[in-house]
């Protein structure tokens, strides 16, 4: 069975910038342990698998060790597929997934927009396990899915080197560190202290689901700019809108082939 795979960096103008993800255009579902096995040969942060079911898309992503129940680039990633390969005259596609309905739009400056379900974080006692894993001083702790950790600078975002082994018992997905940015209103990096592969994530939307809410009410806006500030780098424009986000970003074709299962 031949299975069409795209690889698109996602959240960049640029090649070889934001985070790559493996496309693949499903057929009909597989079963689980085939879709891990291919995540774990991809050996990307995220492989992305879509089904079309009448006018929606069914979608589903894979780290190389375990399912996720919410992923942005990966997500932005298929659209672009969809509207530059698969259906070039579309405009909008729903997907529907474990979070729910999302929706993508292709906006006429040639980004693409997601509409994803606000994770508005909780603020918590910071745990004892970041003081000693961060160099830097953490400010303060928020919860969600993902671990949400302020600090007091860019530079500081920028700089930090955690010891994530530290970490991996935290019961978070994603351990988040953000401060208010000089260029844009936020800037981050996101950690999988459990991710053998890519332990720092390059560009993580569905970090800014707790990401957006959490500094639209610091910051007293709901339109933002915001940077991730891994090596690759990535940009999202973000809205929050009631109890959904929006993240407008770019992406940029690397590869188009074929696997054989």
């Amino acid at each position: 069975m031949k299975v069409p795979m795209y690889q698109i960096d996602a959240f960049t103008k640029k090649l070889f910038g934001g985070n790559p993800a493996a496309i693949c255009h499903l057929p009909h579902w597989l079963d689980d342990e085939t879709l891990q096995n291919i995540a774990i040969e991809n050996n990307l942060a995220e492989t992305g698998y879509f089904v079309k079911k009448d006018d929606i898309y069914e979608i589903r992503w894979f780290m190389p060790h375990a399912e996720i129940d919410l992923c942005g680039h990966a997500t932005l990633a298929s659209a672009y597929v969809i509207f530059n390969y698969l259906d070039k005259n579309s405009k909008e596609v729903t997907f529907s997934s474990k979070s729910g309905v999302l929706k993508a739009k292709k906006e006429e400056n040639g980004s693409i927009t997601l509409d994803f379900p606000s994770r508005p974080p909780e603020q918590i006692e910071i745990p004892k396990e970041i003081f000693k894993a961060l160099n830097a001083q953490p400010l303060e702790a928020f919860a969600a899915r993902d671990l949400v950790i302020t600090l007091s600078s860019e530079e500081e975002v920028l700089t930090e080197n955690p010891k994530l082994e530290l970490l991996k018992e935290l019961p978070y997905l994603c351990i988040i560190i953000t401060a208010k940015g000089k260029d844009s209103d936020f800037v981050s990096r996101v950690f999988d202290a459990n991710a053998d592969v890519l332990p720092e994530d390059p560009v993580t939307g569905s970090a800014h689901a707790s990401l957006v809410p959490f500094w639209a009410e610091k910051l007293n806006k709901h339109n933002l700019k915001a940077l991730q500030l891994s090596k690759r780098g990535g940009e999202l424009d973000c809205r929050l809108n009631g109890d959904r986000v929006y993240l407008s970003g770019y992406s940029v074709p690397y590869l188009i082939g074929e696997i054989e299962i």
